[in-house]
């Protein structure tokens, strides 16, 4: 029998990536001998820390950019690998067409925008946000005649990713950061838009009772949160004797490493939060616009703060009511208590 070759099409966001990893861990166990990934530049240090990857290629695509002619090329230059299965995860057409050009002989995924010309295996239950993503991804390991709801054992959902120690502690030694007092990550940004994003005061308030129970601060994030990250600064005002501020300061596949040396994250709902979780950290996941039926931080460390009101989750990127009440009636008090909670039990998830 011929050794079996796969190319994942991977998403575009980092969070959903992360989530595409029990695909290749089942992949894995299926006995593939290539697992290769085609990805966005910016998510190619998500695939650097999962095991079974083999190889990964850059899609040279901006975002919303149909570009045929480079996508017709690069499908045929991935053909001289001689894959057997592609698996395209994003929903677009497009997204399909490397795979198609390729000659991939089996091309899986979800219907999405009518792919039925372009995948041979066009699946349902593209868009159901009331199946986790993580499981719909990882169905598609499995024959078509599975159904989405069946993949149920959350242990083998969680995702698991493999923090690179010789980067994190060369990082922490040119960054003068120690771990002398625990340490409290805060993620305060997040890239979707600003209804996933905890008020800076809060974030705020929450820093300043874990300074005073005797924590590091280190504020993470892309540059992208630099907004977000000054505005929790600002707050804190004087308050900041034991706060780093890291934002822009570490390329993605460092802050990933830096989460392994958490005693707690604190995040919203964003692809820092899943990695987190998928490092092991202890971990408190804010929620508010977005659903923790869809994609919640699949860890035995994880502990979810959210409070429960008729119009939450509205996956809007701005609170389209202008209250903003998911996240600013999600107290820091609740989250504290969360975090000291995690902190104090500090237990480490079990390997795959």
């Amino acid at each position: 029998m011929d050794a079996q070759r796969a190319l994942v099409v991977a998403p575009s966001w980092v969070g959903d990536a992360i989530l595409t990893e029990p695909l290749v861990a089942a992949l894995r166990r299926d006995g593939f001998a290539t697992i290769d990934v085609l990805a966005p530049a910016w998510c190619a240090p998500v695939y650097a820390r999962m095991r079974g990857v083999c190889n990964v290629s850059s899609a040279p695509f901006a975002h919303g950019e149909f570009a045929w002619r480079k996508r017709r090329a690069l499908g045929r230059e991935l053909a001289k690998r001689r894959y057997t299965h592609a698996y395209v995860l994003p929903n677009t057409w497009k997204s399909a067409l490397v795979p198609y050009f390729a000659g991939i002989p089996k091309r899986i995924g979800y219907v999405g925008e009518m792919r039925h010309g372009v995948l041979t295996d066009a699946r349902k239950n593209a868009r159901n946000r009331e199946f986790l993503l993580v499981a719909r991804y990882a169905a598609l390991a499995a024959p078509s005649s599975a159904n989405v709801a069946s993949i149920a054992d959350i242990e083998a959902l969680a995702p698991r990713l493999v923090p690179d120690l010789a980067n994190r502690d060369a990082a922490m030694r040119v960054m003068h950061l120690t771990r002398e007092r625990p340490v409290a990550i805060l993620c305060p940004g997040a890239e979707f838009g600003p209804a996933k994003r905890w008020p800076a005061e809060h974030f705020a308030a929450l820093a300043a009772r874990l300074i005073d129970d005797g924590h590091a601060i280190w504020i993470v994030g892309s540059p992208n949160d630099r907004p977000a990250a000054d505005a929790v600064l600002q707050a804190l005002g004087t308050h900041n004797a034991h706060v780093t501020d890291l934002t822009g300061h570490t390329d993605l596949g460092t802050a990933i490493d830096l989460m392994s040396a958490a005693s707690v994250v604190v995040s919203n709902d964003s692809g820092l939060m899943h990695a987190a979780a998928a490092v092991g950290a202890p971990l408190v996941a804010l929620f508010g616009s977005s659903s923790v039926k869809y994609t919640p931080p699949l860890s035995r460390n994880a502990r979810i703060a959210k409070i429960d009101i008729a119009c939450s989750p509205c996956f809007k990127r701005e609170c389209p009511l202008g209250h903003f009440r998911c996240m600013r009636d999600l107290t820091p008090e609740l989250v504290y208590n969360r975090a000291r909670t995690l902190d104090a039990a500090n237990t480490a998830a079990p390997s795959r």
